[in-house]
């Protein structure tokens, strides 16, 4: 739309140019009428000419401004600012009742694979009770395994096609987690830090950022370490396979996702 709309505005200042020229050529009417009637006659044509190029300009003007390049643009960011989801996290630094919210922007135009997984794992509730079970302060934290493993299973196997990495894996950006090429499925992290970019060369794709509440983010409990067998923290086979039988009893102090909405 954006070229037809530069055509029609340089075809119409053609025609209106072209117009005003023949009628204001005298001998194209004094063949037919006197001077006096050409002369009336020729301002009347020429004003009603200007009239409709005038108004027919507008018109491509205003057609111009609803496709310009920056209300497109405008529009693009809008599409993919609307998507907001806030999150309600449960034992905050490990102590039960103490809760608080972080606010997830949606960026697909970072990476739109990534984001609309994102989005159908939202809708079907599959956050809800997830422990953030690998938090190591000032590098991730870690969530994403569902608290009932035959739901867990249902998306064990649906893999995602790699996004390519476009932003920075930068402090209040999530990512999925990766075991190799494409090979996505629900365990996310956000990055603690800005130092964090050297994930971007192992193709950890960003697709949303913390708008609100990063505060929040950084009082998950990470008081476990890292996941065993490196560290003392939960096993993720056994997170699979138990679920959160395994997570709550073991790891009690753990912080989870206790409402998600959609905004």
């Amino acid at each position: 739309m954006k070229v037809l709309a530069n055509i029609f505005l340089v075809g119409s200042a053609v025609t209106c140019t072209a117009a005003f020229s023949i009628i204001s050529s005298p001998s194209v009417f004094t063949r037919a009428t006197t001077k006096a009637s050409s002369a009336l006659f020729a301002q009347e044509q020429e004003s009603n000419a200007r009239r409709e190029c005038i108004s027919t300009m507008a018109a491509y003007a205003a057609a111009i401004s609803v496709f310009s390049p920056t209300n497109e643009a405008n529009a693009d960011e809008g599409a993919s600012s609307e998507k907001l989801i806030e999150f309600t996290v449960s034992n905050l630094e490990g102590v039960e009742g103490n809760e608080g919210t972080f606010t997830v922007k949606l960026r697909p135009d970072w990476a739109p694979i990534g984001a609309q997984r994102f989005v159908d794992l939202t809708e079907k509730n599959f956050w809800q009770d997830c422990r953030f079970f690998r938090v190591l302060p000032g590098f991730v934290a870690q969530f994403g395994i569902n608290g009932d493993p035959n739901v867990q299973s249902t998306w064990r196997s649906r893999s995602l096609k790699d996004d390519p990495v476009k932003v920075t894996n930068s402090r209040g950006t999530m990512v999925f987690a990766t075991s190799g090429p494409n090979s996505r499925t629900t365990q996310l992290f956000i990055n603690y830090s800005d130092r964090n970019a050297f994930l971007d060369k192992s193709g950890f794709s960003p697709f949303a950022e913390i708008v609100s509440g990063m505060d929040v983010v950084d009082k998950l409990y990470g008081g476990y370490g890292e996941g065993a067998p490196s560290g003392k923290g939960p096993n993720q086979g056994l997170i699979q396979a138990k679920g959160n039988a395994y997570l709550a009893p073991s790891y009690p102090k753990l912080s989870y996702i206790s409402k998600v909405v959609t905004k």
